[in-house]
């Protein structure tokens, strides 16, 4: 196998063009050092140098020299990378499932990044928003450390703490003539009632299961339920907006003109959260125990009774095990 030390070996030879002042310079002795030459050869399959008058380069190693140099300045850029990164302090990177509110998640990021602060360590924390299956796809690849993502989900092999459930409003168009999707007016179809306005969801393949709970939820008293698919919730605002649809959010900085709130209370319609980890990465003890933090700091922020993400009438939010 071609490793570094040939390359240091062949650079220091071509230009002391002396196995003693390269062996030196390597910080070996000669005879280690010609070894590593003949190793070289052998796994190039061509002659470097000419021995027969002094040490010279034949042509292919000539034409391996450029090559060897910048391998050699490449590999010692890299180590200089990971010097840096380990004098900035440990990086984690966070995914967050769009569904989370943002005050919310930054507060829970600020506990986790200044918690080893207070120990004389540092973390650096970079922050993804994605759908929960891409979360879980960029977990299981080792593109991030740790996920919050919509419960229930297929893990595939990755752990997830307790879930986390958040409280949600129902927004609705303003106006004493609207019926709703959530049950609330009438039923539609008859005696001149308004028809029942479709409930906005974000598409089903974000994350299946949740999906398919959220609706069988709705659904759960028999009453017949039409969904319409957005974007983001954004997009699932000015739909309320423009009289067209209602929607669920636990973001309560979520509002418009023209746009009512109420709790989602008939039937509850909680955002339930966990905190997902890949075990069989590198530092998986480190980071299921960052994951716990991240938990326990979302559930500190839900529960807390000034936090913005707080329950409609005052009550806080439950936690419940998986």
């Amino acid at each position: 196998m071609l490793t570094e030390r040939h390359l240091e070996i062949f650079v220091a030879l071509a230009e002391e063009g002396h196995f003693g002042s390269a062996a030196q310079r390597v910080g070996i002795t000669q005879p280690p050092l010609s070894q590593g030459l003949r190793r070289l050869e052998a796994l190039l399959g061509v002659r470097l140098f000419d021995r027969e008058r002094g040490v010279s380069l034949t042509e292919e190693g000539a034409l391996l020299l450029p090559h060897a140099r910048r391998a050699l300045a490449a590999l010692a850029e890299l180590r200089e990378t990971g010097a840096r990164e380990q004098a900035d302090g440990r990086r984690l990177r966070l995914g967050l499932a769009p569904e989370v509110p943002a005050p919310l998640a930054a507060g829970a990021a600020a506990d986790v990044a200044g918690a080893p602060v207070r120990t004389g360590e540092r973390t650096r924390i970079g922050v993804t928003t994605a759908p929960t299956a891409v979360l879980l796809n960029d977990l299981a690849a080792g593109r991030l450390d740790i996920a919050v993502i919509r419960h229930p989900s297929v893990l595939h092999g990755l752990t997830a703490g307790r879930v986390i459930l958040l409280p949600t409003w129902l927004l609705t168009p303003a106006g004493p003539h609207v019926s709703h999707g959530d049950g609330h007016g009438d039923d539609g179809g008859g005696g001149g009632a308004p028809p029942r306005l479709p409930v906005a969801v974000r598409p089903r393949a974000e994350a299946p299961a949740a999906h398919d709970l959220f609706v069988d939820t709705l659904a759960s008293r028999g009453r017949r339920v039409e969904t319409v698919v957005v974007s983001d919730e954004r997009a699932g605002l000015a739909l309320v907006a423009a009289g067209q649809a209602v929607l669920v959010t636990a973001d309560d900085t979520l509002t418009a003109s023209g746009v009512e709130r109420r709790a989602a209370a008939d039937p509850p319609l909680p955002l339930r959260l966990r905190v997902a980890w890949n075990p069989r990465r590198p530092g998986a003890g480190e980071t299921a125990r960052t994951a716990r933090r991240f938990e326990e700091s979302l559930a500190r922020g839900v529960a807390a009774p000034h936090t913005s993400v707080h329950s409609p009438h005052g009550v806080p939010a439950r936690r419940v095990a998986p």
